[in-house]
């Protein structure tokens, strides 16, 4: 989604204008800033009886009411960000006008990995050994003892004959996905054609969603890597479909502009559940993204679930845009069942679910939790090996709350398919349900490290139990004569 030039005479002219000023009045260099930003853009949302043409042909009415008209504005080279913002809200007609803030993905720096525990054997993906099975040898996030029950869950699925989630779709935005063939590019080996559906690359501005970094296959593998294939490793949901929606480029960063107009074409597209692995710096506020802020609650209108990590700096707070209300906000643990020590915490905390690397120091009370001892296991899926797009395998180093948040959206994939809370639950009724079968994690006290608890999908696609519905009982008539 490039912006407009100065030169495009598509750029209002009173803009323009005010634009101009903003060079001439400017003297002193911007301030070193803790938080990213795209530099010369300015993103302004318009009242909409004020904006300009194009913007209002890109509103998008929600049940609520329109998303504020935006458009992204380039500045003249050395023009200070916050300083043009700051005038262009003085403007009449100027609902608001933000720096257009970068997040990056949510993967925290790791060290050597440590093998995991063996798991129940179901499916015959063969991990890294060669035998049916050997997927259990990396995947404890899936039937370790503080996984998220995948075994049971996939027996419930298929049970009532949606095996894997089959028929609902996950949106990955993110750094695009391995989905295809084409030019330099490969699908990954353990993806097929048809668990696809069209998405769109919103960095190049082109309808091939590629990955240029091996992060978004990573997340797509954890939601709906083919299972039961004899290959590679095991998805959560892996009858689910993945919307490919690339928003961050090779090295992970995106703006906000342009995860907005992923989150808008994910929800325009008929994704029942988005993805949203990355995060923006801890001084990065609502009131810094109302582009995505806007787009969050449109999703959330529209029926969509929105899922994000909690971010990686082991802070007491919750980063956006996992922070931003209507998005469920997930932390990490380790194979021990402990916070991992990378984990953002705190009362906006949605719940868990598996993200790997070391047990965290500040839970002395938790039985779980052993910092000193060695650091647990990654995650694993099959992604690129090294920085080729075409060579594949089960890299070690992916740990954090990325990892942990398509675990859940996965399972929000499951319960949708599952029936247990009726044909169309409502986002509401989703969340309200994974957390309360999650598993209690920690000691008294500790509820904000871990908010609902452990991802359970075995508990939330069960039968019965929160939120349920029970089928109502079939009315018989009267006996038929004769």
């Amino acid at each position: 989604m490039a912006p407009p030039s100065p030169d495009d005479p598509t750029v209002p002219r009173p803009l323009l204008a005010a634009l101009a000023g903003v060079v001439l009045c400017l003297l002193l260099p911007a301030p070193t800033l803790a938080a990213s930003f795209r530099p010369n853009v300015v993103v302004v949302g318009y009242a909409r009886a004020s904006a300009p043409a194009t913007a209002r042909a890109a509103a998008i009415r929600t049940p609520a009411g329109p998303v504020t008209p935006t458009r992204t504005v380039r500045l003249a080279p050395g023009v200070d960000v916050r300083s043009a913002a700051a005038r262009l809200r003085r403007r009449p007609g100027v609902a608001w006008a933000v720096p257009d803030y970068v997040a990056h993905v949510a993967q925290a720096p790791v060290g050597p990995p440590v093998p995991a525990s063996l798991a129940p054997l179901i499916p015959n993906d063969p991990g890294r050994t060669g035998v049916a099975g050997g997927w259990q040898q990396l995947q404890w996030n899936f039937a370790g003892p503080f996984g998220v029950n995948a075994p049971q869950a996939w027996a419930n699925l298929t049970a009532v004959g949606r095996p894997g989630g089959a028929g609902v779709t996950v949106a990955v935005l993110d750094t695009g996905v391995a989905y295809a063939n084409h030019g330099r590019f490969r699908r990954s080996p353990d993806f097929t054609p048809h668990q696809f559906v069209r998405g769109y690359d919103f960095v190049d501005d082109t309808p091939h969603p590629d990955d240029h970094n091996g992060h978004g296959t990573h997340i797509a593998g954890t939601i709906a890597e083919k299972t039961g294939n004899g290959i590679g490793l095991t998805g959560l949901a892996y009858g689910a479909r993945i919307m490919p929606v690339r928003v961050l480029d090779s090295h992970g960063d995106g703006d906000a502009s342009t995860i907005a107009a992923g989150v808008i074409y994910a929800v325009r597209h008929h994704a029942d559940v988005i993805n949203m692995s990355f995060e923006f710096s801890s001084d990065v506020t609502a009131a810094a993204i109302p582009e995505l802020t806007d787009a969050i609650a449109y999703a959330h209108n529209r029926g969509v679930i929105v899922i994000g990590a909690a971010g990686n700096e082991g802070a007491p707070e919750i980063a956006y845009p996992a922070r931003a209300r209507y998005v469920l906000a997930v932390g990490a643990t380790t194979e021990h069942g402990c916070l991992s020590d990378f984990s953002n915490d705190g009362r906006q905390l949605g719940m868990v679910a598996p993200g790997g690397g070391a047990d965290a120091s500040t839970l002395p009370a938790d039985a779980n939790c052993h910092p000193q001892d060695p650091a647990g296991a990654n995650i694993y899926q099959e992604t690129f090996l090294g920085s080729s797009t075409r060579v594949f395998g089960f890299p070690p180093g992916y740990e954090g709350t990325s990892m942990a948040t398509p675990h859940v959206s996965a399972a929000a994939a499951l319960v949708i398919a599952s029936g247990v809370l009726g044909p169309k639950p409502s986002p509401e009724a989703v969340i309200a349900r994974l957390k309360a079968t999650a598993r209690p994690l920690g000691a008294p006290g500790d509820g904000s490290r871990y908010g609902a608890g452990l991802l359970d999908a075995a508990a939330a696609t069960a039968p019965g139990g929160p939120g349920a519905v029970v089928p109502a009982p079939a009315v018989s008539g009267p006996a038929p004569v004769g």
